[in-house]
């Protein structure tokens, strides 16, 4: 919404909440999430044709086209718990729009959300809107933490999927033009609604299972001592392969990627497809393997027993240049290394530490765990490190003077191959990385 307001000067862009006090951080100095280039572009339009507001009837009411960028979690409870997609936030919205609105509008889903989803919103303005004309776009996001500013000013494709009627087409040309004030028109895809929604899910599936592939090869690559590394630089180089997504870790994390795959997942199952869903559900399987694989191997490392030993954990967001940590892999390897009693040091450059305990231990306490203020504080003292956040300064540490504050043997595992491995044995750690 703030790159269209960035973008068309001319359209006034509202964002609503019933949450006032996440409405007043985006009104404040310091936005309640971090993403480069963010907070020029809000602080630009905000106030001008960019507006936060608490009042979410009369945003509704003054719409034209309304996008809908609500949770869509993963079931916890009932049908499908842990893996179809908890759709109650979206039927909240559609009752409230259906009560609400008393001009036509275009309904546009953003939230990541099962095929078939906008089905369900059509009949509920149907049944309750009191014959007020709605139209229902399908508009998924295919931005990237980290790099969404970059992704949204040149993005790869847009998607807009909607009826094929006269009603529909034109509804997505409408949305169609507001991305055009930037986006070159071959760009944008035009779809059916199903494609459009099913699109997303498959998107993050096919990059989600790259990731699982090269991260079951690097421990092949262990076992064999080839280098995961150089591996994938050479299938990444065929063309039909390609190098994206090819960079072994210890496992990927946010908010799309697993939830996503259950979610498909769940949908291959209702429509009776087990070997479909069997064959997707072993990608987040082979996802959490290799985060437990990581923890086992520094507890091997260190002589089988890290109990009492303090590991240093840089980096707890789930990737760099983003505060998110949600399905951090970092989690996972905590709670690992906790149960196997170690003392358990963080750091990460962005995530606050409250959510850090409050992500590792819920509501209880654990004196193992500790959070600082910086890379040198987490590692004084150490019997290892590990790096689980691929965060550029890093790279840029001086590990001489981490190697002379650490106990020794001194070990580091590079959960993210970012470092040097040679020059850091030169210093005299003992080293390990994804596949080393």
């Amino acid at each position: 919404m703030a790159m269209i307001a960035y973008k068309a000067h001319d359209i006034e862009v509202k964002v609503v909440d019933l949450n006032e006090e996440r409405i007043a951080a985006w009104n404040s100095e310091t936005l309640p999430i971090y993403e480069p280039g963010l907070d020029e572009i809000v602080k630009e339009r905000r106030g001008k044709n960019l507006i936060f507001s608490s009042d979410v009837h009369e945003g509704i009411r003054a719409a034209d086209i309304i996008f809908v960028a609500v949770n869509t979690p993963t079931k916890t409870y009932g049908v499908g718990a842990g893996r179809a997609a908890d759709l109650r936030f979206i039927e909240s919205v559609a009752r409230t729009i259906a009560e609400v609105a008393t001009t036509p509008k275009i309904i546009v889903e953003k939230s990541t959300i099962p095929v078939k989803t906008a089905e369900t919103i059509k009949q509920i303005l149907a049944e309750n809107s009191g014959g007020v004309e709605f139209q229902v776009l399908s508009n998924p996001e295919f931005l990237a933490e980290g790099t969404a500013v970059e992704d949204l000013l040149a993005p790869d494709r847009v998607l807009i999927g909607g009826e094929l009627t006269e009603g529909g087409q034109k509804a997505i040309e409408t949305l169609a033009s507001v991305y055009g004030r930037w986006v070159p028109d071959d760009q944008i895809i035009r779809t059916n609604l199903w494609s459009s929604e099913l699109s997303k899910l498959v998107a993050n599936a096919f990059l989600a299972q790259r990731i699982s592939s090269i991260n079951s090869i690097s421990a092949l690559c262990e076992a064999t001592g080839a280098n995961v590394d150089e591996v994938a630089n050479a299938i990444g180089k065929d063309s039909r392969i390609g190098p994206k997504f090819l960079k072994a870790s210890v496992g990927f994390g946010g908010s799309c990627f697993q939830k996503d795959i259950l979610n498909l997942v769940y949908l291959c199952d209702h429509f009776g497809l087990p070997e479909v869903a069997a064959y997707w559900e072993e990608v987040v399987k082979m996802n959490d393997w290799q985060k437990h694989r990581f923890a086992a191997k520094i507890v091997g490392s260190l002589f089988n027993t890290v109990a009492d030993k303090k590991i240093a954990v840089l980096g707890f967001a789930f990737k760099k240049d983003t505060n998110d940590t949600r399905e951090s892999a970092a989690i996972a390897v905590c709670r690992d290394l906790l149960t196997e009693q170690a003392n358990v040091t963080v750091y990460d450059p962005k995530v606050p530490a409250d959510e850090i305990r409050k992500d590792v231990l819920g509501d209880e306490e654990n004196h193992r765990l500790s959070v600082v203020e910086s890379a040198y504080a987490a590692s004084e003292g150490a019997h290892a490190i590990a790096i689980l956040t691929e965060w550029d300064e890093f790279k840029d540490l001086d590990f001489e003077k981490i190697y002379g504050s650490m106990s020794k043997p001194a070990f580091i595992f590079d959960g993210r191959n970012i470092l040097d491995h040679a020059k850091l044995v030169g210093i005299g750690f003992r080293v390990s990385g994804i596949g080393r």
